[in-house]
């Protein structure tokens, strides 16, 4: 990520220094009409437009490019580089047009990009427009790129040949790139997200689905009720853990959850298994990462009930942290080594071992940074607590419908 942001910021610095050569052009002409304003220097007003017009092509660009993003960012683009016409391309056809001249220019955009698309290098060449009233005399095409090679074409026209207009192109299209990596970026992360859910998903083994169904079975005939009351905790838990929309949830969610998984455990380990909730209602709504928790909860059940007779007690508390909501699940079972605990957060246990622990660590590593992963504390014997960190107020995160 580091590096991408690097790339662009440096292409953002290189449309600048080519946009504002032209802008500076425009800006210095609108001198004396704009003198009355406080708007800074020509260079400061040059700069400010740019960045304002670079600030409305990049949010659709960073949705990937299509003929839909390409509409939307075709204009922006065209004043960014103040050329007559502007039009975007993918490797095969005309995604976007902005200016006039389409009507007769449309048809030979294909010829012109083909040498782009081919080499990835911007090329600069005559239009061939026979209509004396057309200015689009001169096109320059720059490539847009991506993680796997030319994706498309940024075409803009002129009255005449231009280095400057080359150069500036060939800028603009890079910026462009990066908008379009990062979009190839964002993808990735879903994509990873996704199969890290679908990794939990897995988690919630057939055993699990088995042994809930068989405790079900047994209280058929004995406590009907109750058996009903467990199909329906069942048939919820199921339905909210395999949903297929939301990235997050909500803490009141998640803990909803939990206890239809721990009705169900309960129903199986009876009273081996003790349960103990201390939640604070004013972080019922704060959002996080969808099936978090759950792992959490199940490590703390498997491990807590391991080799033990007597049976193990389970503590899951939330609570208030200004800015953050704490949560923390403990529990009084065998514990773990502290190195092999450090294996597991690596993903070197074999066979899945610790898959819950060492996926909702990076999982919140990913979401919220480096410094919200897992704290754990355990030791043989000794039990362990986890305890993860969500910010209650993070821009662009929202609760997801549960249904």
């Amino acid at each position: 990520m580091s590096g991408i942001a690097l790339a662009a910021a440096s292409a953002a610095g290189a449309v600048l220094l080519a946009a504002g050569v032209v802008l500076g052009r425009l800006t210095a002409r609108r001198g004396a009409r704009s003198a009355d304003l406080d708007l800074g220097t020509p260079v400061e007003r040059a700069t400010f437009h740019t960045l304002h017009t670079a600030s409305l092509a990049a949010p659709p660009l960073r949705a990937g490019l299509t003929e839909e993003t390409a509409r939307k960012a075709a204009r922006p683009l065209r004043s960014l580089l103040g050329t007559e016409a502007l039009c975007l391309t993918d490797g095969s056809a005309v995604l976007a047009w902005d200016g006039p001249g389409e009507a007769h220019h449309h048809a030979g955009v294909p010829e012109l990009a083909a040498a782009t698309l081919e080499t990835g290098r911007s090329r600069s060449a005559p239009t061939g427009c026979a209509d004396p009233g057309c200015a689009l005399r001169w096109a320059v095409t720059a490539p847009l790129t991506g993680e796997e090679g030319v994706l498309g074409a940024l075409v803009a026209y002129g009255p005449r040949e231009s280095a400057v207009l080359v150069r500036a192109a060939t800028e603009v299209a890079r910026w462009v790139s990066v908008q379009l990596e990062l979009a190839e970026l964002d993808r990735s992360r879903t994509r990873m997200v996704e199969a890290e859910i679908r990794a939990l998903r897995a988690q919630i083994s057939p055993h699990f689905i088995f042994n809930s169904l068989a405790a079900i079975a047994s209280f058929v005939r004995t406590d009907p009720e109750r058996a009903r009351d467990l199909l329906q905790e069942f048939a919820d838990f199921t339905r909210y853990s395999f949903r297929r929309h939301g990235d997050f949830a909500t803490l009141a969610d998640e803990l909803r959850a939990i206890e239809q998984y721990l009705a169900l455990a309960g129903a199986r380990f009876g009273d081996r298994l003790k349960v103990t909730l201390q939640i604070a209602p004013e972080v019922l709504p704060v959002a996080l990462p969808f099936l978090c928790l759950q792992p959490l909860v199940e490590n703390a059940v498997k491990h807590g009930l391991q080799d033990r007779e007597r049976g193990c007690r389970v503590t899951i508390a939330a609570r208030d942290a200004g800015s953050e909501a704490v949560v923390t699940v403990e529990d009084d079972g065998v514990g773990m080594d502290p190195e092999r605990l450090r294996a597991v957060l690596r993903g070197e246990q074999p066979g899945g071992s610790g898959i819950g622990l060492s996926n909702v660590d990076e999982r919140l590593r990913q979401v919220y940074g480096p410094e919200h992963g897992l704290v754990i504390e355990t030791g043989v014997g000794a039990g362990m607590k986890v305890t993860a960190r969500f910010p209650k107020y993070r821009p662009g995160v929202h609760p997801s419908p549960t249904r």
